[in-house]
């Protein structure tokens, strides 16, 4: 029963983690580049159907894949004992994890509030024509650098991520 559990936290941790990352490159490899050439009228459509939907798949898929990471190294390492937590696999986990945990913050207390704060300003304008707020240019370039710094990060994190199970010689153990 136990490695049917362990099993089962691992897909949906994988699960809730391609989710996530899928969204995070359609927003820095699809949306990013090509909102700007889209017609005002479009983009602002999808900024206000489109993208809220994505931004709560994207929040709760990064919480998601941390709460189920951290259960998942829990579950391991009461099944494996205290020698897990010295294993060159628990390093690349811990190393994969805290970038993960980085990344996750980042979507919680930068990326999403200042979303929220342009689909408000864009759907102030859609409704009764309220202009753009002078800060909105401040908050896209911020969403922009935190996202973007979060595709990066999610290089070494998929890397470590991979490396704990299919890389045990990284550490020399």
């Amino acid at each position: 029963m136990e490695e049917i559990t362990l099993a089962l936290v691992r897909m949906f941790h994988i699960f809730a983690g391609i989710l996530w990352i899928g969204i995070l490159y359609y927003f820095n490899f699809g949306q990013a580049l090509k909102f700007p050439a889209m017609e005002a009228s479009a983009r602002s459509n999808a900024i206000t159907v489109l993208v809220p939907h994505l931004l709560q798949l994207f929040r709760w898929s990064a919480l998601a894949t941390v709460l189920l990471g951290l259960l998942y190294i829990a579950l391991i390492g009461q099944n494996r004992g205290s020698a897990y937590f010295d294993s060159g696999q628990f390093r690349s986990i811990v190393i994969g994890g805290t970038i993960g945990i980085a990344m996750a913050l980042n979507v919680w207390l930068i990326i999403w509030p200042v979303q929220q704060k342009i689909i408000a300003a864009t759907r102030a304008t859609i409704a009764d024509g309220t202009p753009a707020p002078e800060d909105q240019p401040k908050w896209a370039r911020m969403a922009l650098l935190a996202s973007r710094t979060n595709t990066m990060l999610s290089i070494p994190m998929l890397f470590f991520m991979v490396a704990a199970r299919h890389l045990p010689s990284l550490w020399g153990i």
